[in-house]
């Protein structure tokens, strides 16, 4: 078994907490061994005339239309619910309109949210959950909508008119933290105590807090500097180039010349240089010169292809018909993964049949 697994997964890859189960003939001789690797594969080795086989396998999950929705108090993550796919959730639905809110600073108590989103099921119990297949967002009184949309086995979200939500720069490089300076021309500085200005945006978090590129791409310094500590640079096009500063530690693989894509890891949360406590100073230049990074006119990424426009628009009215008409169940409700939507195998969906299943 060890020798089949070899060039698959080997054996020694195995971790502990993982499910596993075994087969025995009436012999007591091992006739198959599966284990899952992680939330999507597994590996399976059965023997087959007497000779050990190994393949990986996707899990056989039943794929399930669950339609959530909720309102903010505080923010965003204790808002979509309390378990950990909930927390992942929350996380994607931060992504898909990373472009356009800043969910550190743009949240307003009463904001609403309503997503449609896979659920995956294995012997009928939730597990975790699939792709996201549109999402609305009410911020401040100004609705935002998500749609995905697959083409060629290129997936991306877009506008109700197939404008992409995808733009040059993110409005934020992490998610759900606490701003404690902006940009200015004058501040009292909190170590030197004098003023002078202030050319970034400074994120308060937890030492260690992932910190990811706001757009593509290419490390021009990555090291030590003076005040601010162990910094990222990163060249983008246009002349600008995006400053982290007060990292703890830098990705394993940044360094000068790396080229990095908009939401790669670049570093982590840190207090190193002139710094009073963990945080990020995340600043912005064009052609050397300061500039506000939330004063920065972003530029869209390319539309839906004129070819796909029409079968854009299908799922798109597919979609908006399952907002007209089916129950969004409050994301705070526990029982709720248990009612899902009936999906026809196109993008048709039944929006008006609820199925409550075995269990709820």
């Amino acid at each position: 078994m060890k020798s089949a697994a070899a060039g698959i997964h080997s054996l020694q890859q195995l971790r502990p907490g993982k499910p596993y189960s075994i087969t025995i003939d009436e012999q007591n001789l091992v006739n198959s061994f599966t284990y899952g690797i992680d939330d999507s594969t597994i590996l399976k080795i059965e023997l087959v005339e007497n000779v050990f086989q190994a393949q990986k396998c996707a899990i056989p999950y039943e794929t399930r239309l669950l339609t959530i929705g909720g309102f903010i108090e505080g923010n965003l993550i204790s808002a979509v619910g309390p378990e950990k796919e909930d927390y992942l959730l929350a996380l994607r639905i931060a992504d898909i309109f990373g472009w356009d809110i800043d969910f550190n600073i743009d949240l307003r108590t009463g904001d609403s949210f309503r997503v449609i989103v896979e659920g995956l099921y294995l012997n009928e119990e939730f597990r975790r959950y699939g792709k996201i297949l549109s999402v609305e967002f009410i911020n401040n009184r100004q609705t935002y909508a998500a749609y995905l949309f697959e083409y060629e086995g290129k997936a991306d979200y877009y506008d109700a008119e197939g404008n992409s939500l995808r733009k040059a720069f993110l409005k934020a490089p992490l998610s759900f933290r606490r701003i404690s300076s902006v940009y200015t021309k004058k501040r009292l500085h909190p170590i030197l105590r004098v003023y002078r200005p202030h050319h970034g945006i400074d994120y308060v978090a937890a030492k260690g807090t992932p910190v990811s590129a706001t757009a593509d791409g290419m490390v021009r310094f990555a090291g030590y500097k003076g005040h601010y500590g162990k910094l990222v640079v990163i060249a983008h096009a246009n002349g600008y180039e995006t400053y982290y500063g007060h990292l703890s530690r830098m990705g394993s693989d940044i360094r000068k010349g790396t080229r990095v894509k908009q939401g790669d890891l670049i570093g982590y949360v840190g207090t190193t240089g002139l710094s009073t406590g963990p945080h990020l100073h995340y600043e912005m230049k064009q052609g050397r010169i300061s500039v506000n990074p939330l004063g920065i006119k972003n530029v869209s990424g390319e539309p839906v292809a004129a070819a796909q426009k029409a079968e854009f628009i299908k799922q798109v009215q597919a979609l908006d018909k399952m907002y007209t008409a089916a129950v969004f169940y409050d994301a705070q409700d526990t029982e709720r993964k248990k009612y899902s939507l009936q999906r026809t195998p196109d993008a048709d969906y039944n929006a008006l049949t609820k199925t409550k299943r075995q269990g709820g």
